[in-house]
């Protein structure tokens, strides 16, 4: 997974001090597609990000609504669907030391940077990626399980026709496969021909 730089965003217009707030709208394409097999948002579909920056003493507070539709298939019909995405989050960005403003900042920076957390996300100078939440964000919405309907009925596993478009008396007889070998001895077999 490359990271993308339509998710870069720059927090010039933030002002530095703490509890200063701006709110944006961002559209952005999907890079390419983010899901699972059955289902994911395609490359170039939009994803919409509404979200809300707040500095505080140890870097940005990004609280962001994301939204975006997914396509797949059904798993009981195989009909194409669309589920729409709606997922919240909200991470800290913290300073890197050295790009911190205030000595307050530069202090909050340098006892994150002692934790050494993999998790922790950081900001480039006054940019920061919402890559990987979003992406995240819209794994962690999609249904594992998704179907065109909660009642879909699904495809009758006798011939493959979806069971909405069958009679409601419809059925196959069911051959036994341990008997099959026995069934080709008598189907030559004229009933007729066999003496009393």
């Amino acid at each position: 997974m490359s990271s993308s730089k339509l998710f870069i965003f720059n927090t010039h217009d933030l002002p530095r001090r703490a509890g200063e707030m701006r709110e944006y709208d961002l559209d952005v394409p999907a890079p390419e597609r983010i899901g699972i097999d059955v289902i994911a948002v395609p490359e170039d579909q939009a994803i919409h990000i509404a979200m809300k920056l707040e500095a505080v003493t140890e870097g940005v507070l990004v609280s962001a609504h994301v939204s975006t539709v997914a396509e797949g298939e059904c798993i009981r019909c195989l009909d194409p669907v669309e589920v729409p995405i709606t997922r919240f989050f909200q991470e800290l960005y913290r300073y890197a030391p050295e790009k911190a403003h205030t000595k307050a900042q530069r202090k909050a920076a340098e006892v994150f940077d002692d934790l050494d957390e993999d998790d922790d996300l950081v900001m480039d100078g006054e940019l920061i990626n919402l890559e990987a939440p979003v992406r995240d964000d819209i794994v962690l919405g999609l249904p594992i399980n998704p179907l065109c309907n909660p009642d879909c009925p699904g495809l009758c596993p006798g011939c493959g026709v979806k069971w909405s478009m069958l009679e409601p008396d419809h059925r196959h007889d069911a051959k036994d496969p341990r008997w099959a070998g026995l069934s080709d001895l008598f189907e030559d077999e004229n009933p007729d021909s066999i003496s009393e």
